[in-house]
């Protein structure tokens, strides 16, 4: 097709989302080099989301934009040849197992502990908050890590067990609020050291292991985020090893982000870019790998309060810009930028959720109520 023809068809689809090119509107896209719409129509996603990075196009409001555009479902025009493979890898391929499971840890999480400091806030806690009755990220997070607890029913002297524990920051508050000591397990260097830090003078010990290798007693057990890690030729053996490490009176608390759409399908810009061989779950293989394991007490929804946490790791991380870009260049900055508007909208567009389910291996006797 002709560069004009492409550009027509663009036009078309944009329209159809509200989206119009070198328009007024704060969502309208600008674009600044023509070669933009054979690299998309090409490539999808990923050439999208590549020329953003490279300067080819802007929006003034990208997650607004996004939002538009995940609401039409524009996306589902796009189904080229790196959108195939992606989605084929992720169905037939163990890309979580052995050495693959580190590849997360140093490409997204060792990027360096002073961009996540500067973004996350007061408490480093690379997940959703809890925006219920939060006026700010910091609120929100400690509210989420509250409730994490109060749903764990945490009482001091309990071991409890964090799979994924990030920078440590979920057991050392639970640590410093309910009196309990803890194992967090991690496979980033960067996040193991400094939660060793963080964690420091607590009754916490912080591991650079793969959760597979697992195996003794918890009274609870939380994973905060990490599921999205796991993949899907991987969940029930997941649920299996929280099972055989919790005790039989215990619960457990998984909070994840969980799609509505069907299962298997990365997208491929963030898949090369952000969270190498991660996937989302689908509802339908959450409850397929539970079978036999766990009684599901509690599922719980609020994946709307991630436009907000999004929205204010974005505000954090522009006003911290000045100091990282010594370290990190242009494209990073726009990189982080489409990462992190694209997920705002995905949440703002109600594609994805974020789930949080309490489990016990039994029932809980009498039955379980639910903070919230």
């Amino acid at each position: 097709m002709s560069q004009d023809s492409l550009r027509q068809r663009a036009t078309e689809l944009l329209e159809l989302a509200g989206v119009h090119i070198n328009g007024a509107a704060p969502t309208d896209i600008r674009v600044h080099d023509e070669l933009l719409y054979a690299r998309v129509f090409a490539h999808g996603s990923l050439g999208l989301g590549e020329a953003y990075m490279d300067g080819w196009w802007d929006a003034e409001d990208l997650p607004g934009m996004f939002t538009r555009i995940l609401r039409s479902h524009l996306d589902e025009h796009l189904k080229t040849l790196d959108t195939l493979v992606t989605h084929l890898k992720a169905r037939f391929v163990n890309l979580q197992r052995g050495q693959h499971a580190f590849e997360i840890g140093k490409l997204h999480y060792d990027r360096g502990n002073d961009l996540f400091k500067a973004m996350l806030g007061k408490r480093m806690v690379y997940s959703c908050g809890y925006w219920a009755h939060a006026t700010n990220l910091d609120e929100a997070q400690e509210a989420k890590l509250d409730l994490v607890c109060r749903k764990l029913q945490l009482k001091p002297g309990m071991r409890v067990l964090d799979i994924g524990c990030g920078w440590g920051e979920a057991l050392k508050f639970a640590a410093e609020h309910y009196g309990v000591e803890g194992v967090g397990i991690t496979v980033s260097n960067e996040q193991a050291e400094l939660a060793r830090e963080l964690c420091q003078g607590l009754a916490v010990d912080i591991r650079l292991q793969d959760y597979r290798e697992l195996n003794e007693p918890f009274d609870a057990i939380m994973s905060i985020g990490m599921f999205e890690h796991v993949g899907g030729k991987n969940y029930r053996e997941f649920f299996e090893v929280a099972r055989r490490c919790l005790k039989d009176d215990g619960l457990f608390l998984l909070h994840n982000i969980g799609t509505n759409q069907a299962p298997g399908r990365p997208d491929p810009w963030i898949e090369k870019y952000i969270f190498p061989n991660s996937m989302i779950p689908a509802a339908s293989q959450v409850a397929a790998a539970l079978e036999g394991l766990f009684v599901v007490e509690d599922w719980h929804n609020f994946g709307t309060d991630y436009d907000l946490t999004l929205s204010a790791w974005r505000q954090n991380f522009d006003a911290a810009w000045p100091a990282l870009s010594s370290k990190y260049d242009e494209r990073f900055r726009r990189m982080w930028h489409f990462y992190l508007a694209v997920s705002t909208a995905v949440f703002r567009s109600r594609r994805d959720q974020l789930w949080q389910l309490t489990l016990s291996p039994r029932g809980v006797a009498g039955g379980y109520r639910a903070p919230r």
